[in-house]
């Protein structure tokens, strides 16, 4: 099992300027997405029961926290809400939230959002710009919780409107300045001290959900009889009136309940899944739209060694990975860049198309590449100077098909020469590590996006590597050419020149390995669909089906009771 992190992706155009960029950046005309979800009917006590990582228990709904427990089980993402949501499997497709529209000013260096009126907080106090103002000015002077690099130069408002501008242009970067930001009340967090360790265990949002209860079980949330009803047609709080977040173990208990009605949504690796769910009222659909990597620590030895990284990289099998551990649902990865194939096909530079990858292992390539850059055998191991390269693959111990690729990896490494070893961990104790950067070797998903910017942007902004509330460079890279290079992707006009400024960035992934590509990641998503209809699916591509924050508000909000 693993989350899909960040994986909210947002395209929206307002005037001229602004559909001329997304056209740019997308390669063809973002269509206003139909809002209206189905007919509604009346709406429910029987509660959908959601389930996406076995997680301990939430201890706060602080929606800056990416890593926190309630953020990672999707709990956060239903009581907090962006400007703009958007449907990942369909770039262009945009759903308005907090703003019904925006605009780009000249040269792509600010922003202007129109806030949507009749918006209420959850606590009953009315929503305006200046909670939006308030938000980004928030993160423009608390680094710790700029969990997307935006480098917000000023903040202003006028009437019903907001805008945000920057020192460049910031075209390929929409998904992270208004999808990837939750707006939070002024007048609550105006006064809760450091934004950072704020747990905001009783939080006030304008999303369809309030908290009900918090414990070992799990969490329980109650609509939001506030709620100002969402841009499909929904009037009022949501037809589903109860969603459950329950503590599960593992993967396997997850498929237990699913099987049993207990739990109605999950977003799980299940092995045979398909064999499982057949004949059943069960749904599982997962389609391709990330790329999951070995995530090094560069800071720490052995792992900081570039020869090490290389080894790494010859001796995986990404075939293994892919049919045992992914049991052949996810693709091997076949390029050095990391670059989402074929999804990005139009994006590999033609400099980067020469850094393939084996599927295979490669361990005889691997120990050369050691011994080329001086390290020697002592016994089974390869050291430098006489210290063993030994290290450590960290992973959640529950998430039994990362529990399998990185066993898999082990082995692979031990036998180019690598004393590597899985240590299977507790999900928030790995939350925690890879938000503090504890850690020497992982497996990890990226960001989906529907540009190559944010996948690049998450692995490699040395402005994400904080001390203590990383949300994406969790290997500590800050290479100033890398910064520089994303900085005239994020400013591209046109898939050509997009092309341009990620040839660098594609090859240096591919030369320096910050992130070593395995196999492409997919958007796991299960549901039982014997109390709810609505459900995203192969013929209603409306949204993915995995429940990950936060577009998993937009699937609630299309769901109806069948009785």
């Amino acid at each position: 099992m693993k989350r899909i992190l960040r994986s909210h992706v947002v395209q929206a155009a307002s005037g001229a300027v602004a559909v001329s960029a997304a056209v740019a950046a997308l390669g063809g005309a973002p269509a206003i997405a139909a809002t209206k979800a189905p007919a509604a009917h009346a709406a429910s006590g029987t509660p959908l029961t959601v389930e996406s990582s076995p997680v301990g228990q939430a201890n706060g709904f602080n929606p800056f926290i990416a890593t926190s427990a309630a953020s990672i089980v999707g709990a956060t993402s239903l009581i907090y809400e962006p400007l703009f949501q958007a449907n990942i499997l369909k770039p262009g497709q945009y759903y308005p939230f907090l703003a019904t529209k925006y605009a780009w000013g000249k040269g792509g260096k600010s922003v202007t959002f129109t806030i949507r009126q009749g918006v209420k907080w959850s606590d009953g106090q009315p929503f305006s710009a200046a909670d939006v103002a308030f938000t980004y000015n928030l993160i423009k002077d608390n680094a710790a919780i700029n969990g997307g690099g935006l480098a917000i130069k000023g903040v202003s408002t006028s009437g019903d409107t907001v805008t945000l501008s920057f020192a460049t242009p910031q075209y390929a970067n929409f998904q992270n300045i208004a999808g990837d930001v939750y707006i939070v009340p002024q007048h609550v967090w105006s006064s809760v001290g450091n934004p950072a360790t704020y747990a905001d265990s009783s939080p006030v949002g304008t999303g369809p959900y309030t908290v009900s209860s918090v414990g070992a079980s799990g969490v329980v949330l109650q609509a939001n009889q506030n709620y100002w009803g969402g841009p499909f047609g929904g009037h009022g709080a949501p037809a589903v009136q109860t969603v459950e977040f329950p503590t599960l173990s593992s993967n396997t208990s997850a498929l237990a309940a699913l099987e049993t009605g207990q739990v109605l949504w999950a977003g799980n690796f299940i092995s045979g899944v398909k064999k499982a769910f057949a004949g059943k009222p069960l749904t599982f659909w997962s389609p391709p739209l990330n790329t999951n990597s070995l995530e090094p620590n560069l800071h720490r030895w052995p792992t900081n060694q570039l020869a090490v990284r290389q080894a790494i990289s010859l001796a995986v099998d990404r075939k293994a990975i892919a049919n045992q551990g992914e049991d052949g649902l996810e693709p091997v990865a076949i390029n050095g860049s990391g670059l989402t194939l074929p999804v990005f096909n139009k994006f590999l530079s033609p400099s980067a198309k020469q850094y393939k990858l084996s599927p295979n292992a490669q361990a005889k390539a691997a120990e050369k590449v050691l011994e080329k850059a001086g390290y020697k055998k002592v016994g089974k191991w390869f050291a430098l100077k006489g210290k063993i390269v030994k290290l450590t693959i960290t992973d959640p111990a529950a998430y039994s098909d990362y529990a399998v690729d990185d066993g898999i990896v082990a082995q692979d490494l031990q036998k180019a020469g690598i004393d590597a070893t899985f240590n299977g961990l507790a999900v928030n104790q790995w939350n925690n590590d890879m938000a503090t950067g504890n850690f020497q070797l992982t497996m990890h998903w990226s960001q989906t996006s529907v540009a190559p910017y944010q996948l690049y942007n998450a692995w490699l902004n040395g402005a994400l590597a904080t001390a203590n509330n990383r949300a994406g460079d969790f290997e500590g890279l800050n290479d100033p050419m890398i910064n520089s290079d994303l900085k005239k992707l994020a400013a591209a006009g046109s898939v050509a020149q997009q092309v341009k400024f990620l040839g660098p960035i594609e090859s240096y992934v591919a030369q320096n390995l910050p992130v070593i590509p395995t196999v492409y990641g997919v958007s796991w998503g299960e549901y039982n669909t014997s109390s709810f209809s609505g459900w995203p699916t192969p013929s209603n591509q409306y949204e993915s089906a995995q429940p990950a924050t936060p577009t998993n508000e937009v699937v609630v909000l299309h769901l109806h009771p069948k009785s």
